[in-house]
């Protein structure tokens, strides 16, 4: 508390009316180690946010912080841990994603990660790639990924996934699927005891007799007549009605979200039965292919495995 207090105590003197009193040549070296040390003690509170890597978000008291500085902690902390030069990297989609993404950004144009080709899972992705310069590719010329960084909308004891809350969910399961290693990025809010009636599950379908392939899917086994399977409407990056047209994807198809009273009972069992489903092209249920969950939890940032 000293020092916070002795930095703005020397911000007061950087005033203009302290100016008129205060010579600032005579101290510039007592002034810097000041709010280096200040910095240090905001960094502990959360609100490190340099571009060097040796700046690392390790230690962080997430109790004062925002949800989007959450979502930038992990997206750092994703990219400073698992990726290096020389990689190929998947980059997932979303607003935690996309933390990931301008963290990569900055390495890139900062010279601290070379040599490396990324994978982006949407269009959203890849113009903010392509923003910062990094280069691109797809699974066509490089299907094998080292690593792949994304977020998730639930994630169960297992760390098996739901996602597709952004409609993203297929290129994301065909980036991820090909990577050594995938690494999901959340808050604590989004751990569950079981998968369902937190966030519905996306399923992309055809559009040629969607609605047929809807009922289907409500008919399934796995879902015993206790769920109900609602055709996506207006945004496709949003499960919230937000027009009166339907859906479309990044690849032309509609979208369903199951929507759920009870827990399902038995998650990989329903994604067999999904994509055994004709009409049906993915779903949004990503079943034992997690490698590590990152997560911004009340007592700070930890690593589940």
């Amino acid at each position: 508390m000293a020092r916070i207090l002795l930095a703005c105590a020397v911000l007061a003197a950087a005033s203009p009316v302290a100016k008129n009193v205060l010579s600032v040549r005579s101290a510039p070296t007592q002034t810097s180690a000041f709010f280096r040390s200040f910095q240090r003690d905001m960094a502990r509170a959360g609100y490190a946010r340099s571009a060097s890597r040796s700046m690392a978000h390790a230690h962080v008291n997430t109790a004062a912080v925002s949800q989007d500085e959450l979502k930038r902690q992990v997206g750092y902390k994703a990219i400073d841990d698992y990726v290096k030069s020389g990689m190929v990297v998947g980059l997932g989609t979303g607003s935690t994603a996309a933390m990931a993404v301008e963290r990569l950004g900055q390495l890139w144009k900062s010279g601290e990660v070379k040599d490396i080709v990324a994978v982006p899972t949407s269009e959203r992705t890849r113009e903010q790639a392509e923003s910062y310069g990094i280069p691109l590719a797809t699974l066509d010329t490089h299907p094998d990924l080292d690593v792949a960084i994304d977020g998730a909308d639930e994630v169960d004891p297992d760390l098996n996934l739901v996602k597709g809350g952004g409609g993203a969910h297929l290129r994301e399961k065909m980036v991820e699927a090909r990577a050594k290693k995938f690494i999901v990025i959340v808050d604590e809010s989004k751990l569950t005891d079981a998968l369902g009636p937190g966030f519905p599950v996306p399923v992309e379908i055809t559009p040629f007799c969607h609605e047929h392939t809807r009922r289907a899917i409500e008919q399934l086994p796995a879902l015993g007549g206790k769920a109900k399977a609602v055709l996506r409407m207006g945004t496709s990056s949003s499960n919230q009605p937000d027009g009166d047209n339907i859906a479309v994807s990044d690849n032309g198809n509609y979208i369903v979200d199951i929507h759920f009273d009870e827990p399902i009972a038995d998650a990989p069992a329903l994604a067999n039965q999904l994509i055994e489903t004709v009409g049906v092209v993915e779903h949004g249920l990503f079943i034992g292919m997690t490698t590590a969950v990152i997560v911004a939890g009340k007592d700070g940032i930890y690593v589940k495995e």
